[in-house]
């Protein structure tokens, strides 16, 4: 209980704080935008960047680890086959609700939760699990969504939008400058550490304060589409974390902190890719956006219940 309200507890005190000052119009719809791209863009890349120039390649050498987090992420997203039944779906719509059935809000959401959970040690595993969404996943994602709706269907103009797509997101071009410095060999300046060292703290409450502004931006649909939003919370909350603990404890060897990251990585909420590619594509947007409403508001219970766990497994 202890771990729950010194560490999960802050964490959703923040998003609802930032639920609350979108409900109360006191941050509007271009002030969730405007933080959304500040986190995204210059707060988390800082953060990461910092955080991978002091490790080494060998640090993050642990194939288990990724490969548990594949597995959890690999069994969700093909739960959304049935989807395709009768051909009534077409494969953009399929890939956007795969999507969200696997895609952990480990930016956002998964670097305070590791700071306040598993503390600094517990960075490097979350850098690995933000590659592998921000990369495999996503790419994966738009290559479906490209396959379907371009006309030509020209594999190479799939491979180059797909590669432009991931080459240009921040959250997988600050980790590799970070490593690429650390490669180097030569230490970070002082002054540049102090500056990026200012800049990544504000990432995690303003993440957090971004994730409640968009909560409460968030319609909350005719339900409609209840089954399929429960569907893909089940898969999201339940079933990935489940697949990757069997994974990460009982087949691949690992530490018994990146184990217990790998579990709190794949039991995270839905992030905002999917919604984020279901608008940049003209896709129906709400079901990913009630999506994540209700993955996040079951999570405080079942994040709670992890992080009372893994308190339990005097990991620091």
């Amino acid at each position: 209980m202890h771990a729950v309200l010194t560490a999960a507890l802050p964490v959703f005190a923040l998003i609802f704080t930032g639920w609350a000052a979108g409900r109360r119009a006191l941050l509007n719809h271009a002030a969730m935008e405007a933080l959304n791209r500040y986190v995204i863009y210059l707060a988390l890349p800082a953060l990461l960047f910092l955080a991978t120039s002091r490790i080494h390649w060998s640090t993050l050498a642990h194939a288990g680890y990724a490969l548990s987090i594949s597995g959890g992420m690999a069994v969700a997203f093909l739960m959304a086959l049935p989807s395709l039944r009768g051909h009534s779906v077409r494969l953009a719509d399929f890939s956007i609700e795969a999507l969200s059935n696997s895609y952990p809000n480990v930016g956002f959401m998964g670097i305070p939760l590791t700071l306040a959970v598993l503390g600094h040690e517990g960075l490097a595993p979350t850098i690995i699990a933000i590659l592998l969404t921000a990369c495999v996943l996503f790419g994966v994602s738009i290559a479906l969504i490209e396959f379907d709706l371009q006309q030509d269907r020209n594999p190479l103009h799939i491979i180059a939008k797909v590669l432009l797509s991931v080459i240009r997101n921040p959250l997988l071009l600050s980790p590799i400058a970070g490593l690429a410095w650390s490669a180097s060999g030569v230490p970070v300046p002082e002054a540049l550490e102090q500056y990026v060292t200012l800049l990544g703290d504000s990432a995690s409450p303003c993440a957090l304060v971004a994730i409640g502004l968009f909560l409460a931006h968030t319609p909350s649909g005719d339900g409609s589409a209840t089954v399929t939003v429960t569907r893909v919370v089940i898969a999201k909350l339940l079933v990935q974390p489940a697949v990757t603990a069997l994974l990460a404890f009982h087949v691949f060897p690992m530490p018994r902190l990146w184990a217990c990251s790998a579990l709190l990585m794949s039991a995270l909420p839905i992030g905002t890719g999917p919604f984020i590619l279901a608008q940049m594509y003209g896709r129906d947007a709400h079901i990913a956006s009630r999506a994540i409403l209700m993955s996040t508001l079951g999570s405080v219970v079942t994040i709670s219940a992890l992080v009372a766990w893994i308190d339990h497994q005097n990991l620091r």
